[in-house]
């Protein structure tokens, strides 16, 4: 039986492979009487309004299935929206308290109809927590079940990984992706929002979807580095600060290196010799800034850092080129 990892920092950096803004799609729950399976997948930690009724009773946010009265389980098949490698799970019963399932189990699969591989074994549920749970598999998946046990209700479900994306040598794409298995793996800060929001899809709904740093009040500047799908040479970048109108950065400006296969993180990234693709260049509020001229041939690159100065907020990062090697 498994037991819960105790702490969201496990999953720390990874990302939220079932989320709605990937494509994540709830496809089919054996009941979903109280409450519609689509909940799982939003944003936030569903919500309590205790004098909202609807036909069926109590309006709940979140997949809430009848009162079991015989023998089995309740659950759902989700596809998310892009296949990885799952490391964990997050089963939040938010405001699910006298209705919350007992036990939880998870299965994975690449394809709705299975077959299905049990990827988090069952394990205990608490009322009203986010419940996280480590998973053990190195396989890359595309769907999962999420099964409660006898039934009851979940509020939100995340599933954390690492996407598993192949893209192919001599292929233009966006290398910074998230869709093409781009990553950002440190930043110097993201108070107000994740610096993953950079990489994607689409280019985010309000100021809060997109790359935050806090006012800097010190010498220095702000900085992320974005980890590429495969090395590739860097042909045009984009810097899109929409919907930051009086917190866009002042100027921006972009290095990269060369180490395929190397850990660049937050400890480790002075120790590499960076080299400048893109001297600093002027920006300005609510506006999609490409550099194509601009941008310096150095050849093949793994890693990018966008640099901020002195800090504030970018809503999404593209770095077009070609995949070489």
């Amino acid at each position: 039986m498994a037991a819960p990892t105790g702490s969201a920092a496990a999953f720390a950096g990874m990302i939220d492979l079932a989320s709605e803004a990937l494509g994540g799609v709830a496809l089919v729950a054996n009941d979903e009487f109280f409450a519609g399976k689509e909940n799982l997948l939003k944003p936030g930690r569903g919500i309590l309004d205790p004098d909202r009724f609807v036909p069926t009773g109590k309006w709940t946010d979140g997949w809430e299935s009848r009162r079991r009265r015989q023998p089995g389980h309740d659950w759902c098949v989700i596809k998310l929206g892009l296949p990885g490698v799952i490391r964990g799970v997050d089963v939040d019963t938010n405001h699910f308290l006298g209705n919350a399932p007992s036990y939880i189990s998870v299965d994975g699969a690449n394809s709705a109809e299975g077959p299905w591989t049990e990827i988090v074994p069952r394990g205990p549920i608490a009322p009203g927590s986010q419940n996280l749970f480590g998973s053990t598999s190195t396989k890359a998946w595309s769907h999962v079940r999420l099964n409660m046990y006898p039934d009851g209700g979940i509020a939100r479900f995340r599933v954390y990984g690492e996407v598993s994306v192949k893209p192919k040598a001599g292929e233009a794409l966006d290398l910074a992706a998230l869709t093409n298995g781009g990553r950002a793996v440190a930043c110097s800060d993201m108070f107000f929002s994740s610096m993953t929001n950079l990489i994607m899809p689409g280019r985010g709904v309000h100021m809060g979807d997109g790359w935050e740093t806090k006012r800097r009040r010190g010498p220095g500047h702000d900085w992320a580095i974005i980890r590429l799908a495969a090395p590739g040479r860097v042909q045009k970048l984009e810097i899109d600060t929409r919907h930051f109108m009086g917190n866009y950065p002042d100027t921006a400006s972009v290095d990269a290196l060369y180490a395929p296969g190397e850990l660049v993180d937050a400890l480790t990234w002075f120790n590499f010799e960076w080299r400048e693709i893109l001297p600093k260049q002027k920006t300005q509020a609510d506006t999609q800034h490409v550099f194509e001229k601009e941008v310096l041939d150095i050849g093949p690159v793994s890693h990018v850092r966008l640099n901020i100065h002195p800090d504030g907020g970018v809503k999404r990062f593209r770095v077009y080129g070609k995949i070489e090697g």
